[in-house]
């Protein structure tokens, strides 16, 4: 049986009603493309620091912590100039670890916390960090943004991807093109099997499949269902998308992280949520998801001046 976000939600918040108070723990977490710290539009590190403190973040996964280089296309894009993490750890007070090795599952990452980082898994995808006592994971990842289903399925020239036209193709085409990468972040997950909470952020370049269901294909965000996989393997480890299960109506509450500088009607565009907070403990709730942003209505919180292209994603967790 698939428990919905809404009814595993309440089984975990009545678990928690039931533990002594003094196991609670609560974190916010966040995941935010900062996109070189502003850096591709010129923007100072200063802004990027400035929408994690408004979040009041303790635990922060940062993709694209360096500049695209100036030869960035579509099918190839390597990361230039130093990372960001140091100089935005420092203007906030935080511990940092920049995850140097080169995969498939990562592209320019960071993890910044309020607390103690410790050892990374074997594949750099995650820490260990000492909360208090209480054992935490932070995993962060960024899949590869080429080939894009939603452009795909959408008809929007990205590349010499070519055009899709069922669900069944897009699950195939996004199988292909992250499958890899979510296999390394699983096997690296394995280190987290006894700790107190994990967390998973990334930009996965990937909708969810509780996004693009038969009721989005019916309000016309996109003509039809696509049961995409990434999200899809996390779930199957027992983790929670944070935002889902605070926000379960995806018609109504779409979420949309991507993308931040584009006008909602703009037809080369397609919004989207890829960008996540995913949780996971024996006992946990999820308090509170808000989207920070550069406008409303799309960002439940805006920031201004806004320095990345994508929306970041916030939640507050106890366990």
């Amino acid at each position: 049986m698939v428990m919905r976000p809404l009814a595993l939600l309440a089984v975990t918040l009545a678990a928690f009603a039931a533990q002594p108070a003094w196991a609670e723990t609560r974190l916010t977490v966040m995941s935010f493309n900062v996109w070189g710290g502003g850096a591709n539009q010129g923007k100072p590190v200063d802004e990027t620091a400035a929408v994690i403190r408004a979040a009041g973040a303790d635990i922060v996964g940062i993709q694209e912590t360096r500049q695209e280089a100036p030869d960035c296309s579509e099918e190839s894009c390597p990361p230039a100039s130093e990372s960001v993490a140091a100089k935005l750890a420092a203007a906030l007070g935080f511990h940092y670890y920049d995850q140097a090795k080169a995969n498939a599952a990562l592209w320019a990452n960071a993890i910044l916390s309020r607390y103690p980082i410790g050892a990374a898994t074997q594949n750099d995808l995650g820490v260990a960090i000492d909360v208090a006592g209480r054992r935490v994971f932070a995993f962060n990842v960024h899949f590869t943004d080429f080939p894009y289903q939603p452009y795909q399925v959408m008809g929007i020239p990205y590349g010499d991807a070519p055009y899709l036209h069922s669900g069944a193709e897009a699950e195939r085409a996004a199988e292909a093109a992250r499958g890899s990468a979510v296999a390394l972040l699983l096997r690296d997950l394995r280190a987290a099997d006894r700790a107190d909470a994990a967390f998973v952020f990334g930009d996965f370049n990937e909708p969810s499949h509780r996004d693009w269901t038969a009721g989005t294909a019916a309000a016309g965000r996109h003509p039809f269902a696509v049961a995409y996989p990434a999200t899809r393997a996390l779930e199957a480890q027992g983790f929670v998308d944070a935002y889902r299960s605070v926000h379960p109506d995806e018609v109504e509450q779409p979420g949309h992280t991507w993308e931040a500088i584009a006008r909602p009607a703009e037809v080369a565009v397609h919004h989207d949520r890829i960008d996540y907070v995913f949780a996971r403990g024996a006992v946990l709730a999820v308090e509170r998801v808000q989207i920070f942003g550069e406008r409303s209505p799309e960002a439940d919180v805006v920031v201004t001046p806004w320095p990345s292209d994508h929306r970041a994603v916030a939640a507050t967790i106890r366990f």
